[in-house]
């Protein structure tokens, strides 16, 4: 494993980062795996060296922060490994249970805290922008809970370039903590955010960690056609998938992607990941893990060098998508 710096802060995290949507319960999505099930995933991630795992509440709907803490604190060592979680997703039905106001924060995050059994969120972010709340609310709610220790550091989740600009911007002003890290929607086959956001991140210091990096498995090579939902249990009931990729540019990006694996006699997801390793602004993919060989493929794909003749064939089917995933 290979470890670098989250944007210009001075935590070090490994180049990849094992997302835990996949860990929690099957009652709040049939392809998640139960604690049981989840165990060896975390036991050979800290073997493989990763050291950086993201979760939120609202995934299993607080059930995968439990799992997740109960793991680590089990197969790692807490001193070392970087927690990462989110808040900002109705965790309830009552009107003060999402969003990004100072209540909600405050109470996601004590609620946080006791899942996972830590006493401070290495990177605690928001899953989305609040259009509801105003932003020096949200910013000074975050600020404060650095202040007492229960965080440590900030980072936001897709969002459009202007609104992270501008928060930047306003925690500057107020001396309040800003935001280290963007958790944004990017791959081979969805690439807009490198018009404004990815630009702006590297002008401002900021660590990027791309999810869905394997476009919900449609760079992992398994699929028989854009429209393909049998191959595996998450693609038959991941309805969201429909949504992000639909255009039939997107499988010319996939059978590029093949071509350059089978040329390297490789998995097309270790090419894929081996392609946003190679982005000067990315600083780990989160990756989704319910097989053995998907931890396997993400850790070899930190070695894997692309050659330019690779980059440019890998690049050049993609064609220009409306902004998805926000």
């Amino acid at each position: 494993m290979k470890y670098t710096n989250l944007g210009r802060t001075g935590l070090r995290v490994s180049r990849i980062c094992l997302g835990c949507m996949s860990y929690g319960t099957p009652t709040w999505r049939p392809w998640v795996l139960d604690e049981e099930a989840a165990q060896p995933f975390f036991r050979r991630a800290v073997e493989l060296g990763i050291n950086f795992f993201d979760t939120a509440d609202m995934y299993s709907v607080g059930v995968s922060e439990e799992v997740t803490g109960r793991a680590l604190r089990r197969y790692a060592r807490l001193d070392e490994v970087v927690i990462a979680t989110k808040v900002y997703f109705p965790m309830g039905d009552g009107q003060n249970m999402r969003g990004l106001s100072r209540k909600h924060i405050v109470q996601g995050c004590e609620a946080s805290l006791k899942r996972l059994g830590v006493e401070a969120i290495d990177l605690y972010q928001i899953h989305r922008m609040d259009p509801n709340t105003p932003l020096e609310e949200t910013l000074s709610a975050l600020d404060q809970l650095v202040r007492q220790g229960k965080v440590r550091y900030l980072g936001a989740s897709s969002a459009f370039a202007w609104q992270f600009a501008r928060a930047l911007g306003v925690a500057d002003l107020n001396g309040w903590s800003r935001f280290v890290s963007m958790q944004g929607h990017y791959n081979l086959v969805y690439r807009e955010e490198e018009r404004e956001m990815l630009p702006l991140c590297e002008s401002e210091g900021i660590g990027v960690i791309p999810w869905s990096p394997l476009a919900r498995g449609l760079l992992a090579g398994s699929r028989k056609s854009l429209t393909d939902r049998e191959t595996t249990a998450r693609a038959k009931s991941d309805t969201f998938a429909g949504q992000l990729y639909d255009q039939p540019g997107d499988w010319e990006v996939v059978e590029a992607t093949k071509k350059v694996a089978a040329a390297r006699n490789v998995p097309p997801a270790q090419v894929a990941l081996a392609w946003l390793l190679s982005r000067p602004t990315v600083t780990a993919p989160i990756i989704g893990a319910t097989k053995p060989e998907h931890l396997e493929d993400a850790v070899r794909a930190v070695d894997l060098k692309l050659t330019a003749e690779e980059l440019k064939a890998l690049e050049a089917p993609y064609k220009p998508h409306e902004v998805r995933g926000m």
